[in-house]
């Protein structure tokens, strides 16, 4: 009879699991006690919207289709799918305090999200497959180190976020320690909803309720399946569909719809809305605006849930849901409850596990502690010795940012003076590391000078081809004429006035030599240009390249008329090729690299029109991602570089992500990163083009050189516009990482070099 006992109870427990990952309604508040209520329309899920009182401006969005709604304090975010149903795409409206003005921003494109939820200020989803927790507008937090776990279900509140695991057990993360402090929250979970300071979670096994935090009111018993609660106040929906609240002084649901039944309820702040089962339109109550007309009904019809390839066990079909979906899809409820007559049969009655003294919590708390102080440990010491083995560099074309010449004239300077002269030349102590390496500079050929000069006919305007970091770039061919070469010269030392024996200028080229000698020497990939040998000596610093034929990605887009890039799946081939090199770096590289020079003229072209990332010389040895920060005077070029590396003196990945994002503009517009206007002033390609991304209205900033897209290329390229638009975020935590650039690049060139898509399903945005 047990057996079958712990059938039923399965039986039951699944009739009270959600089934709705996705809202199809959503709250909106202001300081100025406005509320924005939004839903979905039945057939076309488009965003339907009003407000109480009237004044907030409703969003624009015709004839866009969505799949799920969040809100919060300001702001209004909605999902669509992206180029197919294993893609999302998330645009979010915020409105000023008065609800006059209203600005709308792309946040997310990626992976399709199961999940979305928000707080009064955050909002974080579940990427499907993965289960991977990602967040927006929520500074400081990190998806990366939180848990990864959630699986059936995601809760936020402020400045926390809680989820059930596949096991049913519930994991809170973030600073609010009114919540995550509390102990009280192991058990066997299907669903878990927060308020602002607490939250609750439903049973898995009976439909009860256990919350913590700072929750207001008695809880009541019985059972639920789902819950939305606010700020000290709740409701919980009945397996009848009947609705129960409770809250801060003695807070109720208004008693004309205490009897009504409810598909689903949302909660935001002190307003309360569901939508009605028996003709799915959507009633609000709990604040002054509908409880004191007693006029609940906002809106006579709404989409009852969000569309889905199928529904989960345990669940049916919701009559009529071809009126809600487009074919293939279809809208779920729960599962009908059913009297079942249970047999006694005979067999073992199940005995609780024993409980260890050492939890899974704790023990993973152990381990991870102990690990993470070690680590900690060592890159700590890391990059101690790095930074002060790393000198800095000046920024291009903006000369020196500190005067030597000044220095030099203070007190004391004499002293200093002796202390350089007597100090082993930079170089030629890290040359010495270099070479003790062994593998490093192994497979690299030391050319001879003369054989250099003669190839270049003594280094002559006629060979010369461009300038690098620290240097001059000449064309050459060796070995009788049968091979081509690129021949870096670093600036003389002889050029510059001395200071105590050794210049500023030349230590920074020696120090660029020395990276770029450092770096190429053990990097190999396809998007990197191969660094084929070297020559030094007191007097000279030469690199020996292979020979790029098709120049710089600079000139094809600035100076060059008539070129192969004149087409919108070659620009694209060519910005995936130099993120792959770059993801490179970043990834692969032990330890990584970051370039620090990320620019249109670094990025050159091979006889096949493949992109390979040049010119290491400004190049350091530093943290992966975003976590860590290395401090150095910042370096590269304007209208490319950081501008929080350049604020704040902080040196991460996501620095080369900024310059990244400056190169797709420019791929896009074909306006250089610093130009002039109409009226000759300058002006920046990121001031001038993003605004015209972020309001979709890229097509009025293409390239007039290119070709007008075609409908489906316009997709791809809008899809690369708004990717441009996030590697520019002014916060390097909020930029894409560099393998996340590359995949998003793969996806837009293989819809750009596709056929028309056959459905509106299928479109990239």
């Amino acid at each position: 009879m047990a057996s079958l006992i712990f059938s039923f109870i399965l039986f039951l427990s699944s009739c009270l699991i959600p089934i709705h990952s996705l809202s199809t309604v959503s709250i909106s508040e202001t300081s100025n006690n406005q509320t924005l209520i939004c839903s979905l329309t039945q057939q076309q899920s488009f965003l339907n919207c009003t407000s109480f009182p009237s004044g907030i401006r409703i969003p624009v969005s015709t004839d866009t289709s969505f799949t799920g709604l969040v809100g919060g304090y300001g702001f209004l975010c909605a999902l669509r799918s992206g180029s197919s149903s294993s893609s999302s795409v998330m645009t979010c409206w915020r409105f000023s305090a008065n609800g006059n003005n209203m600005s709308t921003k792309r946040i997310y494109t990626g992976p399709a999200l199961k999940e979305l939820r928000a707080g009064n200020s955050s909002v974080c989803g579940l990427v499907d497959g993965t289960n991977r927790l990602q967040c927006w507008q929520w500074h400081g937090f990190n998806s990366n180190t939180s848990h990864s776990n959630f699986s059936k279900s995601i809760a936020v509140g402020d400045k926390f976020v809680c989820g059930v695991s596949e096991i049913g057990e519930v994991t809170c993360t973030g600073s609010n320690t009114k919540v995550i402090d509390t102990k009280h929250i192991r058990g066997n979970y299907s669903h878990v909803s927060a308020g602002t300071n607490y939250a609750c979670a439903i049973s898995w096994s009976n439909g009860s309720l256990d919350c913590w935090g700072e929750m207001k009111g008695d809880k009541p018993q019985g059972k639920f399946t789902s819950l939305a609660l606010g700020d000290n106040r709740s409701c919980g929906l009945r397996p009848n569909g009947t609705v129960v609240c409770w809250g801060e002084d003695g807070f109720s649901l208004p008693q004309s719809l205490r009897e009504t039944s409810f598909t689903s309820i949302e909660a935001k702040s002190s307003v309360f809305c569901g939508v009605l089962s028996k003709n799915f339109s959507l009633y609000c109550w709990g604040n002054q605006v509908f409880d004191t007309q007693d006029n609940f009904l906002v809106f006579s019809a709404v989409k009852p849930g969000p569309c889905r390839r199928d529904c989960p066990l345990h669940s049916s079909l919701l009559p009529g849901y071809g009126n809600f979906c487009e074919q293939g899809y279809v809208v779920c409820q729960p599962c009908e409850w059913t009297t079942i007559v249970v047999q006694s049969v005979p067999g073992p009655t199940p005995q609780p596990p024993r409980e260890s003294k050492w939890s899974k919590k704790m023990v993973a708390f152990l381990v991870v502690g102990c690990v993470g102080s070690s680590a900690f440990l060592l890159v700590c010491g890391y990059f101690v010795f790095k930074n002060c083995q790393i000198r800095g560099s000046r920024i291009h074309d903006s000369g020196r940012l500190d005067d030597i010449e000044s220095q030099a004239n203070q007190p004391g300077s004499g002293q200093l003076q002796s202390q350089r002269a007597q100090q082993p030349p930079v170089l030629e102590k890290r040359l010495s590391h270099l070479i003790s390496l062994g593998a490093n500079g192994g497979s690299l050929e030391e050319f001879s000078l003369p054989v250099l000069l003669e190839a270049t006919n003594n280094f002559s305007e006629e060979h010369k081809i461009g300038t690098g970091s620290y240097g001059s770039v000449y064309y050459a061919t060796l070995d009788d004429g049968n091979r081509e070469v690129a021949i870096k010269r670093a600036e003389s030392s002889a050029s510059s006035s001395s200071v105590g024996g050794h210049t500023r200028r030349q230590e920074d080229n020696d120090s660029a030599f020395v990276n770029e000698l450092e770096s190429l020497s053990r990097l190999h990939h396809k998007n990197l240009v191969r660094l084929l040998g070297f020559y030094e000596d007191a007097k000279e610093r030469i690199l020996v390249y292979e020979y790029m034929n098709n120049g710089s990605l600079h000139d094809h887009l600035h100076k060059i008329t008539i070129s192969p890039l004149m087409s919108w799946s070659a620009r694209i081939q060519v910005a995936l090729d130099a993120a792959r090199g770059i993801e490179y770096l970043h990834m692969y590289a032990v330890p990584p690299i970051i370039h620090r020079d990320i620019k249109s003229s670094n990025i050159l072209l091979d006889d096949k029109w493949r992109a390979k990332v040049s010119d290491f010389g400004l190049s350091l040895m530093g943290p992966g991602e975003d976590e860590c920060y290395l401090p150095q005077r910042a370096a590269g070029t304007f209208g490319y570089m950081d501008p929080e590396y350049y604020r704040l003196q902080q040196l991460t990945t996501k620095s080369d992500v900024y310059s990244f994002g400056v190169v797709l503009l420019e791929l896009l517009s074909g306006y250089s990163a610093i130009h002039k206007n109409e009226n000759g002033v300058p002006r920046n390609v990121v001031d001038f083009v993003i605004p015209y991304i972020v309001n979709d209205e890229i097509h009025r900033i293409l390239d007039p050189k290119v070709p007008p897209p075609t409908p489906f290329e316009i997709e791809a390229v809008a899809y690369v516009g708004y990717l441009a638009a996030d590697c520019v975020s002014l916060e390097g935590r909020d930029r894409p990482s560099m393998t996340e650039i590359a995949s998003n690049l793969e996806r837009a060139l293989a819809y750009c070099l596709a056929s028309p898509p056959s459905s509106r399903t299928e479109s990239l945005t």
